[in-house]
């Protein structure tokens, strides 16, 4: 299974929230190019970036950190936060985004995210699964969809994705654990799909579990920026 580090970026620095509310805003590195260079020098290969500010906004915004951290590390990037059209995936993936992921587009404008699978491929774009009780939420978390979450994978699945990442916002930056019961749900029903789990991942023994159910790759915030999992712990597994 796959360690993906997260770094959330708001004015350029590195920052965690609590649930996606963006008035728990914690900045945790002024420098989110030092982060990401720990990471990697503790072995880590990938790396999970999200752009709040972009998030908001509605278009790219922090294409300016993506493009420092993939000059100065070899760290496979995940970029995602406020893609809504060709020129946000063409300055992303221009950036040095390996794989971008598209959550509220994949809602609001379902024509336009399938085009970008058709386009890229299904393994280059990420579907963002983030609900709350179990309905997709949108625009950073600040609305709540009538989706169903499980359906909806479904339903882009069948459109030819591969990767999704599934954030149970309710445990995002909780430290309370994972949602291990929704994942295994989602396993059982999408079976080719690479599942990776984000939101509530607090210790090694949530990694193994999560290991144990299938998931591809598991994104980890708060967790390593309180030192619930150290970097040292981490390299033991890569």
């Amino acid at each position: 299974m796959r360690i993906i580090p997260a770094i959330d970026i708001i004015d350029g620095k590195c920052v965690r929230l609590t649930k996606g509310d963006y008035s728990t805003k914690k900045v945790y590195n002024e420098n989110p190019v030092e982060v990401a260079k720990a990471f990697e020098g503790a072995g880590i290969q990938y790396l999970h970036v999200v752009d709040l500010d972009g998030a908001k906004a509605k278009h790219i915004v922090n294409y300016k950190v993506l493009e420092q951290i993939t000059s100065k590390t070899s760290l496979k990037i995940d970029f995602g936060g406020g893609l809504k059209s060709d020129e946000d995936l063409h300055i992303a993936f221009n950036s040095g985004a390996k794989q971008i992921t598209g959550g509220s587009i994949a809602v609001k404008d379902a024509n336009l995210f399938e085009s970008w699978i058709n386009k890229y491929g299904g393994t280059k774009i990420i579907l963002g699964a983030d609900c709350n009780n179990e309905k997709i939420a949108v625009s950073g978390w600040q609305e709540e969809s009538n989706l169903e979450v499980i359906p909806f994978i479904n339903t882009y699945e069948n459109k030819g994705v591969k990767y999704v990442i599934c954030t149970d916002i309710a445990k995002d930056g909780m430290l309370e654990g994972p949602s291990f019961n929704l994942y295994k749900r989602i396993l059982n029903e999408s079976k080719d799909i690479k599942l990776i789990a984000s939101g509530g991942v607090t210790s090694i023994d949530d990694l193994n579990k999560l290991e144990d159910l299938g998931c591809e790759g598991a994104i980890i915030g708060k967790a390593i920026y309180e030192g619930h999992i150290k970097l040292s712990d981490l390299e033991t597994r890569l």
